[in-house]
C-alpha cells in the first residue's frame, strides 16, 4: 500500500466498516500505515473489508459486533489488543436509520430507542471501552461520525437527527474530560455522502437538490470522509479537539435560498443607499 505513513505503526478499529462509508474509511486508514480492525454487525462484510487491506499488503482482522450491546464492545477491543498489541484511534462509524423515522406525530418509541441504541449509546460504549486502552498509551484520537442533520432542522429523520446531535455533545464531553490525558476527540459531520447502500432508496431529485446547494462541482463520496479521519486521527491534528467537521461540500456554510438566488443570477444582497 503506498501513501503517506501518517499512522505508521498504529492500530485503528473501525465500526460499520464493512461498506458505506465505513469501508473506503478502513482503506484509508491502513494505506495511512494503521493495522486495522474492521468491525460491522454483519460478519461476511467486514471479512471482505479486511480481504481488500490484506490484498493491498495492509494489516487487518474482520470482527463481529453489535455496537448496542456493551459486552461486544468488550470482546471487540479484546480481540483488537490481542492482535496487535494496543489500540490507538476508534473511528465510531456504524449508524442506523428507520424507514420509520419520519415524523415526530407519527414516532413509535421503539424506532426513537432502537436509533439511539446505535447512534448515540453505541458511540458511548466505544469511547467508554477504548479509552482505558488510548491512556495506557498515554495518548490516543477518537473520531465520531455525526452528520449534517445533527446542525440543522430537517424535514425527517428527527429521531436520527436528535442520535447524531447527542454524539456531538458526547464528543466535546470525552475530549473535555480526557483532553489533559491526552485523548482527543473529534467529530465529522458528513453531507449527503453517496454510496451504493444509499444510492440504492435514495430520491434522484432529491440528490438533484442537493448538488444544486453545494458550493463545490462535485458532489460527495465516501473517500472524502475518509481522508478527514485520518487526519483527525494523526498526529497532524495533534491540536484539534472537541470540535465538529463537516465534510459537506459547504451546504451549511450559506443561506437558505442560495439556489433560488443562483438561478436568478443575483447577489443575495441588495445595497440600499441611505441618502
Amino acid at each position: 500500500m503506498t501513501t503517506w505513513k501518517v499512522l505508521e505503526g498504529k492500530t485503528a478499529i473501525i465500526t460499520g466498516a464493512g461498506g458505506g462509508i465505513g469501508r473506503p474509511t478502513a482503506l484509508a486508514l491502513a494505506r495511512a500505515g494503521a493495522q486495522v480492525v474492521v468491525s460491522d454487525i454483519d460478519s461476511g462484510s467486514a471479512e471482505e473489508s479486511a480481504a481488500l487491506i490484506k490484498a493491498a499488503d495492509g494489516r487487518a482482522i474482520a470482527v463481529a459486533a453489535d455496537i448496542s450491546e456493551e459486552s461486544d464492545w468488550a470482546v471487540l477491543i479484546a480481540e483488537a489488543v490481542k492482535a496487535f498489541g494496543s489500540l490507538d484511534i476508534l473511528v465510531n462509524n456504524a449508524a442506523a436509520t428507520s424507514p420509520k423515522d419520519r415524523d415526530l406525530l407519527s414516532m413509535e418509541v421503539d424506532v426513537w430507542d432502537y436509533t439511539f441504541s446505535i447512534n448515540a449509546r453505541g458511540t458511548m460504549l466505544g469511547c467508554k471501552h477504548a479509552i482505558p486502552k488510548l491512556l495506557e498509551r498515554g495518548k490516543g484520537s477518537i473520531v465520531n461520525i455525526a452528520s449534517g442533520s445533527a446542525l440543522t432542522g430537517q424535514l425527517g429523520v428527527p429521531a436520527y437527527s436528535a442520535a447524531k446531535a447527542a454524539t456531538i455533545s458526547l464528543t466535546r464531553s470525552v475530549a473535555t474530560l480526557h483532553g489533559k490525558q491526552g485523548i482527543r476527540c473529534n467529530a465529522i459531520a458528513p453531507g449527503l455522502i453517496m454510496h451504493p447502500r444509499l444510492a440504492a432508496h435514495f430520491p434522484k431529485e432529491q440528490i438533484q437538490i442537493d448538488a444544486e446547494n453545494l458550493l463545490t462541482p462535485e458532489s460527495g463520496a465516501p473517500e472524502d470522509v475518509a481522508h478527514a479521519v485520518v487526519f483527525l486521527a494523526s498526529d497532524q491534528a495533534r491540536f484539534i479537539n472537541g470540535h465538529v467537521l463537516p465534510v459537506d461540500g459547504g451546504i451549511l456554510a450559506h443561506t437558505p435560498f442560495y439556489a433560488q438566488v443562483r438561478a436568478l443570477g443575483q447577489s443575495s444582497v441588495t445595497y440600499v443607499s441611505e441618502e
